[in-house]
């Protein structure tokens, strides 16, 4: 069975439905996920947005392994999931008035989702790929880019490939999941550059097969 007749499979399996071409990351989580409240969550946004602009703006941060779209998530997912007190302050260069979001203040059970990944299978970990992140680790919004919050993952599905992209209110940022000692693939495309794209398959529109939809993770209110 071809990868992505296995992707259908699973989606078909769920019960989701399914638009025509390759949408077929629409499966249910795996388990279900402690929540944020809402206010916990318009926090962590916050904190993503800042974290993944950070990485556009400014470069990689060290600390940050796995450089590719997935990886760009799982990084800002973690940070922005951290206590920003003033040790994390000064090992990602930020001042404590510099505008910052409030601080999420989770509790020892919220704590836990850092790190905590939901891999194909149903294990848990602290890597995940851009597949298994929409699968099992987030819940689906639909295909209208309209609807996407800050934070909200665009997926798109090639077939034997997939992307993500983060949403980041009016434009996306993204990984291209290759680096080069002067290109640290690290993209920031406003939306209205995005839909008229000369390569169709990353527009995110409701008629490109390609654009799975909008998800959002399954932890957020």
């Amino acid at each position: 069975m071809t990868r992505r007749r296995a992707i259908f499979r699973v989606a078909a399996l769920a019960g989701m439905a399914l638009g025509a071409g390759p949408v077929m990351a629409l499966s249910a989580p795996l388990r279900a996920e402690t929540r944020l409240t809402p206010a916990q969550s318009r926090a962590f946004r916050g904190w993503m947005v800042r974290i993944v602009r950070d990485q556009v703006q400014r470069g990689p941060s060290p600390r940050w392994q796995h450089r590719d779209c997935a990886g760009l998530v799982r990084f800002a997912v973690t940070e922005a999931l951290s206590p920003h007190d003033a040790r994390w302050m000064r090992a990602n260069g930020m001042r404590p008035d510099a505008g910052l979001p409030p601080e999420l203040d989770l509790d020892a059970g919220q704590a836990l989702l850092r790190n905590r990944w939901v891999q194909t299978g149903g294990t848990v970990g602290h890597f995940v790929t851009a597949l298994a992140l929409v699968q099992h680790n987030s819940r689906p919004v639909g295909r209208d880019i309209n609807d996407a919050q800050p934070g909200d993952l665009l997926f798109y599905d090639h077939g034997d490939a997939q992307h993500l992209m983060v949403w980041m209110g009016a434009s996306v940022a993204y990984h291209t999941g290759t680096t080069t000692p002067v290109d640290n693939g690290l993209r920031g495309v406003g939306i209205r550059q995005l839909m008229n794209w000369k390569d169709t398959r990353w527009q995110p529109a409701v008629d490109n097969p390609n654009f799975a939809g909008v998800y959002r993770l399954s932890f957020l209110s």
